[in-house]
């Protein structure tokens, strides 16, 4: 049997987004300071939900530090161990930082349901000004971290989290505007409760994508039929099985795959597997790995996941 590489990068170290350290760095500076002068504002004015607002932005403070360490470790080459590489260490970032999302959600929306059966004074100033100053600190926060949005999911998830943030923050100002026109203190826990609401849904949308590059799933943007029909119409082709489609991380697809020719096709073997390469190539698989077989000797790789067919 004849085995054939074609790759782009794998194993290899690589880039991992389109925004410097120092970026990121200043974003959990500035949101690190703004989570404190939240919570003691918070304290201060009995406001829960300039607290809400206060623990998602320190969420999305510990999302960046993640982010930038798990970007240092995925650029470390392939190696011993790690044969595949180190790319997928921001996958796992992002499953902690998801995971650390929810339960804030959770959290935030058992303490708006406590206090609203033993409410307490707010003050409707201090929730205003720290407020306006979430604002603004959130916004310069989505500034830093726009460069890289396009390519990691990751700073993608912390770009949109500051985006939400600074709307959070409007809604506390609302919050407090009301409170201190009309004594409405129960918009500070409608307000919290539509905080919750949204930490939630981030988390719970974003979630799938990360557990499916960790599980090896075929990339959701790839239909598995359609790659094997493509292989499959190569000429000199004659079958198809063993075919695997994964992520090894959020930027590098691969395949692997037994494909079946004929003995009297084996001189255009070279050609055969260029052409299979250039279909897989639509699907944006920078590494695939082929097997050759001929179709009148057995596939002797009987394994769990025969999947194709001959």
């Amino acid at each position: 049997m004849s085995h054939d590489h074609g790759h782009e990068g794998h194993g290899h170290s690589h880039d991992t987004g389109g925004m410097s350290d120092a970026r990121l760095w200043w974003a959990v500076a500035v949101n690190v300071g703004l989570t404190v002068a939240q919570i003691v504002g918070g304290i201060v004015a009995g406001s829960l939900a300039l607290i809400a607002d206060a623990l998602h932005n320190l969420n999305d403070a510990a999302t960046l530090a993640l982010a930038l360490f798990a970007r240092k470790v995925g650029r470390k080459p392939a190696d011993k161990a790690m044969t595949f590489g180190y790319g997928r260490a921001e996958v796992i970032a992002a499953l902690i930082n998801l995971t650390t999302l929810i339960i804030v959600g959770l959290y935030l929306a058992y303490e708006a349901v406590a206090r609203f059966f033993q409410p307490e004074p707010i003050d409707g100033w201090i929730v205003v000004v720290v407020a306006g100053v979430a604002l603004a600190v959130d916004v310069v926060t989505a500034f830093l971290t726009y460069a890289g949005s396009k390519d990691s999911i990751n700073i993608k998830a912390a770009f949109v989290h500051n985006v939400s943030d600074a709307a959070a923050s409007v809604g506390v100002i609302v919050a407090g505007t009301l409170i201190l026109l009309y004594d409405l203190y129960i918009a500070d826990l409608i307000v919290t409760l539509i905080i919750s609401a949204y930490v939630l849904w981030q988390g719970v949308t974003l979630m799938p994508r990360t557990i499916r590059i960790l599980m090896g799933a075929t990339p959701s943007e790839i239909d598995f039929d359609e790659v094997m029909a493509a292989m499959r119409g190569v000429p000199g082709v004659r079958g198809v099985h063993h075919l695997h489609v994964w992520e090894l991380d959020e930027r590098r697809r691969s395949l692997e795959a037994h494909v079946v020719i004929g003995r009297g096709d084996a001189p255009e073997l070279e050609r055969i597997k260029g052409d299979v390469r250039g279909r897989l190539g639509a699907f944006d698989i920078g590494h695939c790995t082929l097997e050759i077989e001929f179709a009148d000797a057995p596939c002797h790789d009987r394994g769990p996941a025969v999947l194709g067919g001959a």
